[in-house]
């Protein structure tokens, strides 16, 4: 525990901040930091930030975009919180990328304390540590919204919005980041769910460009996607492994939802639910099934 400790913690005035940020209103004077601070790390910067309640659809979406962002050398910048921001900095970590870490708390304050492995192995890759609050400051209700404008301040390509309540944190960031004039973008959403609906009404009032993929944010997507490969092949599915792909394209479910839409056996659809499993057809999550 705390292993992060061995790292000291340093301090950087605002004329030694990267040019861009040194502009933004309200920008601080000083920044406490833990880690490497250099210019590398932030000449190509992405924020991601997101709902801290991060479903299955949210992980899946950084999983995807993530390699490509990290083959071109893209700094990963978040808030280091639960859900979208601890994903976004992980699968960067995993994929031997960089990132930055802006806390809503002082350095020695680890907040939350699930993330101290995470907080040691960003410092052991060479990534960033950073808060603007002394060392010891405790994070507080207001200490969260303020920092934002740091995450979004430190983007050099934009902000991507994962998944954003209507009263979000991220929608915060994201109105941050239009005073900065930084460029947003957002995954669009499924309807009807309180995560997609920030993103989605940033996305229908012009306030972010939908992007679904990687090469959206690069600027080197292909729209066409291949035909062949955009719809599976069910033709060779049993009548009963026909109906559960059918149920799962409008909404996952678990296993006693499924045997109560279903008109069959209990046990015919869970030995049928064990083999699609295995076929990778669907998969299963906290006790709900997804396709896969």
């Amino acid at each position: 525990m705390n292993e992060w400790k061995r790292w000291p913690i340093k301090i950087i005035e605002k004329k030694n901040f990267p040019s861009g940020f040194k502009k933004i209103p309200n920008c601080p004077e000083k920044l406490f930091y833990r880690g490497n601070w250099n210019e590398e790390i932030f000449k190509k910067t992405l924020a991601v930030v997101g709902s801290r309640n991060m479903s299955r659809y949210g992980r899946d979406v950084i999983e995807k975009f993530m390699p490509e962002l990290v083959a071109q050398k893209i700094t990963i910048i978040s808030g280091f919180m639960y859900g979208v921001d601890s994903a976004a900095h992980k699968n960067c970590l995993n994929l031997g990328g960089k990132t930055i870490a802006v806390l809503g708390s002082g350095l020695d304050e680890l907040c939350p304390t699930e993330n101290d492995k995470l907080y040691t192995e960003i410092l052991e890759k060479d990534g960033l540590i950073i808060s603007e609050y002394e060392p010891n400051f405790k994070a507080t209700v207001w200490s969260f919204p303020q920092r934002n404008r740091i995450v979004s301040g430190l983007s050099t390509i934009g902000v991507l919005i994962v998944e954003a309540g209507l009263k979000s944190g991220s929608l915060i960031t994201a109105k941050l980041a239009l005073k900065q004039k930084r460029q947003i973008f957002a995954i669009p959403g499924q309807i009807g769910f309180k995560t997609a609906e920030g993103a989605n009404w940033l996305i229908q009032s012009g306030g972010a460009k939908l992007v679904t993929s990687a090469g959206d944010i690069l600027g080197n997507s292909n729209h066409c996607p291949d035909q062949q490969n955009l719809f599976k092949d069910y033709s060779d599915l049993s009548d009963l492994e026909k109906q559960i792909v059918s149920i799962l394209e409008n909404e996952s479910m678990t296993i006693d939802e499924l045997c109560q839409k279903i008109k069959s056996p209990v046990s015919e659809i869970s030995t049928t639910i064990s083999m699609m499993l295995m076929r990778d057809l669907i998969v299963q999550e906290n006790d709900k099934i997804y396709l896969s």
